[in-house]
């Protein structure tokens, strides 16, 4: 009722409130696509870093740390999922259903102010029916003032006729009573009037602002209510979120360093043994070697003047170093070769090039180097044999080579459960097909059972292969809890057995274990010389052969003297330290200056 004359700023109030609601749903709805876009970068971060199926990655994932990364990926996407619950549910009990109410909203508001309208021109309409009456009645009145007067006037003057002042007094009767039509008439309007207006502004218009008041009370309501919602929202899954984080921190708890640590142990021991002490060499005596016993072969047959090592000093060496490997580290040349003599004649260099210095770096020095030098491919006859590892790893250290076989030996026993699953379900669907033959023909299932059969037999023979292998390794292999044996006893003569076990155990100079059995089976017991613990091993085999360009006068330990035009086989390439290895015969080896020699390499060589 206060605001009856209002009406105008109550419908600008009431759309105002109209916009706010739609900025409201407005604001909810870009909410929810943040929610959308962030669980979306949050599940593309958790895909981006999971480990890639049948990858290195995957195998890193055995550790507790790495584990509880995945797990921590794992629940960031479970994280991801609950904003994108919040989204769904702020889209449908919010943005959805404020938009629908403010489409109701806008109806009944229009229908209101409609009928506020309405009752406005109904009462102006009154208003100007009762102007009118009023001015009809004032109108008549002056005009039967008019005629009344005339009459009078008529009535008096004696020059009239008696005809003209009775009608003159008939016009002023008829006006007369006209105008009190019209005071009727204007009477009636006027209390109509008032009628209408006391129930327009006491009845109507405040039907009508009590129905737009509470319109707004409900929006309003309404607003407040989605605000809440909007709080509940978030607040319901705030516990599942919780969990993901308790999870997160339960992952994190589990991290072992101990275990993971281990677990690196087990995965990279080889099982060799670790090498016993280096025994002391004396180097005062001088050193009087003549060209030829400088080289490898006469180092054997002259030993004697050598520093001996007693038999313990066999198993001081390092397992995986094989004796080729050995020797060139210690006796090949260190500093780069001479240049070639400016002519062909040995003439022309009165004393021929000058070979390698007597000066050598100290033997830890030479451990060192080679521990720490990149490995290579295992040996050149693998090299030669091609790229794959052969197939029972034995290019392996033994306890990798003994996991790689438990390995493959536990495919194949599961390929052949697929194959016997096969096989028992193809047989019941041959008794299925014996017993009710319009379902299928029992013999178009013979070829796949007798191809079924060959693959469970040819599996069968590669289990056995591999776990042959599997028992010659877990047979060599010493015991778990059992203190590791020193290298040396494998070499006492007590123990033939294990010598050639140890053998095969041996590794490459790469770090990496090589298959060649028969190469040391035929070591014989321990000698007193140094050079004689290598004499039964098999020499290293021709690669190709070479000229001398030059006369090379090899008068350092580790070289060979080579005459002008000799032919010689190569058995080991230059490396690219400028040297190449060459035998003579079977007793006479050592290196040459590459730029000496011209290499025929041999394509097929082993």
């Amino acid at each position: 009722y206060s605001l009856q004359d209002q009406f105008d700023n109550l419908e600008k109030h009431t759309q105002w409130g109209i916009d706010v609601l739609e900025k409201y749903i407005k604001f909810v709805k870009e909410r929810t696509e943040i929610e959308l876009s962030y669980a979306k970068q949050l599940r593309n971060l958790s895909k981006k870093y999971q480990p890639k199926k049948n990858s290195k990655e995957e195998e890193e994932y055995r550790y507790t740390s790495t584990r509880a990364f995945l797990a921590t990926l794992n629940e960031m996407n479970d994280y991801a999922g609950q904003h994108e619950v919040i989204s769904e549910n702020m889209t449908s009990l919010i943005t959805g259903e404020l938009t629908r109410y403010v489409q109701e909203l806008k109806q009944e508001r229009k229908s209101h102010f409609h009928d506020g309208r309405k009752a406005q021109q109904h009462i102006e309409t009154c208003w100007k029916q009762l102007e009118a009456s009023k001015r009809r009645f004032e109108r008549d009145c002056k005009e039967a003032d008019r005629a009344q007067q005339y009459f009078e006037k008529m009535d008096a003057d004696i020059n009239v006729t008696k005809a003209d002042v009775e009608k003159a007094r008939q016009q002023a009767q008829l006006r007369h009573q006209m105008a009190e039509d019209s005071k009727a008439e204007y009477s009636s309007t006027l209390q109509k009037f008032n009628s209408e207006q006391h129930e327009h502004y006491y009845t109507h218009i405040p039907n009508i602002f009590q129905k737009i008041q509470e319109m707004e009370e409900r929006r309003i309501a309404r607003i407040g209510e989605s605000m809440k919602t909007f709080a509940d929202v978030d607040r319901q899954v705030i516990p599942i979120i919780g969990k993901c984080l308790d999870e997160i921190t339960k992952a994190a708890e589990s991290v072992d360093h101990k275990n993971d640590s281990q677990m690196v142990i087990e995965a990279f021991k080889s099982g060799f043994e670790p090498p016993g002490d280096v025994e002391f060499e004396d180097f005062t005596q001088p050193m009087k070697r003549t060209v030829s016993e400088s080289s490898l072969s006469n180092s054997r047959g002259d030993g004697k003047s050598e520093p001996k090592f007693g038999s313990k000093s066999k198993g001081k060496l390092w397992p995986f170093i094989k004796k080729n490997k050995l020797m060139s580290l210690l006796t090949s040349p260190h500093q780069p070769p001479p240049p070639p003599p400016a002519s062909a004649s040995p003439s022309a260099v009165p004393n021929g090039p000058q070979s390698p210095k007597q000066q050598k770096e100290p033997l830890s020095h030479r451990f060192n180097e080679f521990m720490t030098s990149k490995p290579k491919i295992h040996c050149f006859r693998s090299l030669k044999r091609g790229g794959a590892g052969p197939e029972d790893f034995s290019n392996l250290p033994p306890e990798q080579r003994r996991k790689k076989l438990q390995q493959k030996v536990d495919e194949l026993n599961k390929d052949i459960q697929k194959e016997l699953d096969q096989r028992d379900a193809l047989t019941k669907m041959k008794d299925v097909y014996i017993k009710n033959p319009q379902m299928g023909d029992a013999a178009s299932v013979d070829h796949r059972l007798a191809e079924l059969a060959q693959n469970i037999e040819k599996l069968r023979l590669e289990v056995q292969k591999f776990e042959g292998w599997l028992a010659e390794v877990e047979g060599r292999l010493p015991a778990r809890n059992e203190q590791p044996r020193r290298q040396s006893g494998l070499y006492e003569p007590q123990h033939p057995s294990a010598v050639n076990s140890c053998a095969q155990d041996r590794e490459s100079p790469d770090g990496s274990y090589t298959e060649e059995q028969s190469q040391e089976t035929e070591m014989k017991v321990p000698a007193t010389d140094f050079d004689d613990e290598f004499d039964d091993e098999e020499p290293l085999p021709t690669i190709g052969t070479c000229k001398a360009l030059y006369t090379f006068e090899g008068q350092n330990e580790g070289t060979i003297s080579v005459a002008e035009g000799e032919m010689l086989y190569v058995i080991e390439e230059d490396k690219g330290d400028g040297w190449t290895r060459i035998r003579r015969n079977e007793d006479e080896e050592g290196y040459v200056p590459t730029s000496y020699v011209e290499v025929y390499l041999d394509k097929n060589a082993k």
